[in-house]
């Protein structure tokens, strides 16, 4: 086998990249979603536009930001607004994407940002918390989740709590609860494959592994059952070119991939 030239985070990066389309608009925090969003537009899609929490709309990035309120973030943009503007444009239905992670996450795609144990006001472990996570996750029409260190104890049946709605307890809950039709998570990107969710049930489905890995390396790192597609790709990896841009173009310093 080929040795590869390329890391799992660098792969991810790409991976997530490649899922957002060409005029299309996505809101993002720092680290590996905004990489892919900068990837995005120095690749195939160079009219995605990027929302910062913090209030940028479309800046021109010269190189990666190191937050949501970082100068570069509304470097050359097309506006300058605050955190409330943002929520309220995407709950008008103006932003595609929007890019998660967590500490936890289920089948239904349900996310916990907050707390690991079984009381809240005793909890084992307190995480931040939502942040801006929840209105991402409730009101974007697509939510793109990144998660790294895919195991048991990140892909579980249930999470221990819900910093971010999924798709809740299945098909149609969202609208139960209020939330928009057409919104809800899309795709599940980690360090060993590319998940999106079953249209019906509304479980996570399995249609990718990366590179070397296996159906059943991925079965026994995740805590639930999940769907498996009928034709399970293999992602692509990254070309020279990814790799190039990511290092010389996006993250010269070496912020989120260390040289």
């Amino acid at each position: 086998m080929a040795k590869k030239n390329y890391t799992l985070r660098e792969l991810m990066a790409v991976v997530a990249a490649r899922q957002l389309g060409d005029g299309k608009s996505v809101a993002v925090g720092t680290g590996l979603p905004l990489v892919a969003a900068m990837l995005a537009q120095q690749t195939h899609a160079p009219n995605l536009v990027i929302f910062f929490e913090a209030g940028g709309i479309a800046p021109q990035l010269p190189t990666l930001p190191i937050s949501v309120g970082d100068s570069r973030t509304i470097h050359k943009a097309l506006c300058t607004t605050t955190l409330i503007d943002i929520m309220d444009t995407m709950r008008r239905g103006f932003i595609d994407y929007a890019f998660l992670g967590g500490a936890q996450i289920d089948k239904y795609g349900n996310l916990n940002s907050t707390m690991i144990g079984d009381n809240y006001d005793i909890p084992k472990v307190r995480f931040p918390g939502s942040g801006g996570a929840n209105d991402f996750g409730s009101l974007a029409w697509e939510t793109l989740i990144i998660m790294d260190r895919h195991s048991p104890r990140r892909f579980v049946e249930k999470v221990d709590f819900i910093t971010t709605p999924g798709y809740l307890y299945g098909p149609n809950a969202r609208e139960e609860e209020g939330l928009s039709p057409g919104t809800g998570p899309s795709k599940v990107i980690t360090d060993l494959c590319l998940f999106d969710f079953d249209p019906e049930t509304k479980v996570m489905r399995l249609i990718a592994t990366h590179p070397g890995i296996t159906v059943e390396d991925v079965i026994k790192a995740t805590g639930f059952k999940f769907k498996i597609s009928e034709d399970i790709g293999t992602t692509t990896p990254p070309t020279e070119e990814d790799l190039r841009i990511i290092h010389e173009v996006i993250d010269p310093d070496g912020r989120v991939f260390p040289k």
